[in-house]
């Protein structure tokens, strides 16, 4: 190969790097374009339903620490809302009158509280944006929780806690709490994942599980009356693969999503929803990728 040939070698290489590091982000620090649109949801139709509208979301929104096997995200919350994330997933564990985050047993050094104030000083910035917010108990404290979110609601009174699914216009610059099992607060939520389907050992088994997930959503049956929520992330851990954990499964993951969604919005017109889509680790044009099916 001669000099030129390996010039244009090592340019593809770093276009394929860089292509690699907006789709998949494990750096703490945020680094947003000049030009990147923080208020994306602000050119949303006002009648149009939450339901109808795809969402970037993140899995185990403020699993920050626990190492490889626990960690599902790099951005701070704050990060998050400004790279366009208006879906999060709050695991807690109740300590007093206090809600703490948790993974497992893993506690996140964050409460539900400091959460939700955090989306609001976002919301009182950004008042064309709206946040979903799911809060779910750990397992064997089910009857304690729910009590705890619900007085907490109180305290933001421009929250939605409504079961009734409201429009964009009702919702700009509010929390709008969605509902499953335990906590019965907001909106309705389907998941799409079945027993066990965040368990990965298989690379392409899971992304035909993707695949058939988004489909699924695109049926409006499945979206009547509750949003739709579809997961990318998983772990082989449960079933001790531990070369498939958080962080290893979306730097395989984030970049085929990324195509796959590229290529189905040129199928289409309309575009389809896909409800909320809820990642690990995504980079920034993966998140913008999900915001354009608007």
């Amino acid at each position: 190969m001669g000099v030129p040939g390996k010039i244009l070698c090592v340019l593809m290489l770093l276009l394929h790097s860089s292509i690699q590091q907006q789709v998949f982000n494990d750096e703490e620090t945020l680094h947003l374009p000049a030009n990147y649109t923080i208020g994306w949801m602000e050119t949303l139709d006002d009648e149009k339903l939450i339901s109808d509208i795809t969402l970037p979301g993140t899995h185990e929104s403020l699993a920050l620490h626990g190492g490889f096997i626990a960690k599902c995200q790099a951005w701070s919350l704050e990060d998050q809302l400004k790279a366009g994330i208006r879906f999060f997933d709050f695991r807690v564990f109740p300590l007093g009158k206090n809600l703490l985050i948790m993974h497992g047993p893993i506690y996140q050094y964050a409460t539900l509280k400091n959460a939700l104030e955090t989306i609001k000083t976002f919301l009182s910035k950004y008042k064309s944006e709206t946040v979903l917010v799911r809060v779910k108990p750990v397992l064997f404290l089910k009857n304690k929780v729910p009590l705890l979110v619900e007085n907490m609601a109180k305290n933001y009174p421009d929250c939605w806690t409504e079961e009734t699914i409201p429009n964009i216009g009702q919702v700009r610059g509010k929390i709008v709490f969605v509902q499953k099992n335990a906590i019965r607060l907001g909106i309705r939520l389907y998941e799409t994942d079945k027993h066990n389907d965040y368990i990965v050992t298989n690379v392409e088994k899971k992304k035909e599980t993707i695949i058939k997930h988004l489909n699924d959503t695109t049926y409006e049956q499945y979206r009547a009356g509750c949003v739709v929520l579809n997961y990318s992330s998983g772990t082989g851990i449960p079933r001790l693969s531990l070369d498939i954990n958080p962080k290893s499964l979306a730097k395989q993951i984030n970049p085929w999503l990324y195509k796959h969604l590229d290529n189905e919005s040129k199928k289409t017109n309309p575009k389809p929803c896909f409800g909320v889509i809820a990642m690990d680790f995504p980079g920034l044009d993966l998140i913008k990728k999900v915001t354009e099916f608007n």
